[in-house]
């Protein structure tokens, strides 16, 4: 691993197409800290979720307002926040997609993805950000 200490950033604006800016940002991540294939598949799934709700429900597709990405890795933690600019909202009525109610909808996965596939996935600043940990060890 490069350093026991990294940081990157990405910002772009609120369009469905910068989603797939997560694809590039993460291919360096692979490289500089050579993470596995199965890591870099569970970071590109959890920012690819983040970061689309963080447009499409966050910032309501408003391509005036600014979506971020805040990579840090310190030792064996690496972590993101996915930030935007919108109301933010309140975790706690996000809605199970494994219910049988739920199941035939076509959206509601995000969140329930990125908690299986990253260690920690914790909402701050009233939802306006979330900050997605991996242990590298």
């Amino acid at each position: 691993m490069v350093g026991s200490q990294t940081s990157r950033e990405l910002e772009f604006t609120s369009v469905p197409e910068n989603v797939n800016k997560v694809e590039a940002f993460v291919e360096v991540l692979k490289t500089d800290l050579q993470l596995s294939e199965e890591m870099e598949a569970n970071i590109l799934v959890s920012l690819s979720e983040a970061v689309n709700n963080a447009i499409v429900h966050g910032n309501k597709n408003n391509p005036a307002k600014k979506v971020s990405i805040k990579m840090e890795k310190d030792g064996n933690l690496l972590s993101f926040v996915v930030a935007d600019e919108g109301e933010g909202f309140d975790p706690g009525v996000i809605i199970d997609p494994t219910a049988p109610e739920n199941l035939d909808k076509p959206s509601g996965r995000g969140i329930f993805l990125m908690r299986s596939l990253a260690d920690k996935v914790e909402f701050i600043d009233g939802g306006r950000k979330v900050n997605i940990a991996f242990n590298l060890a």
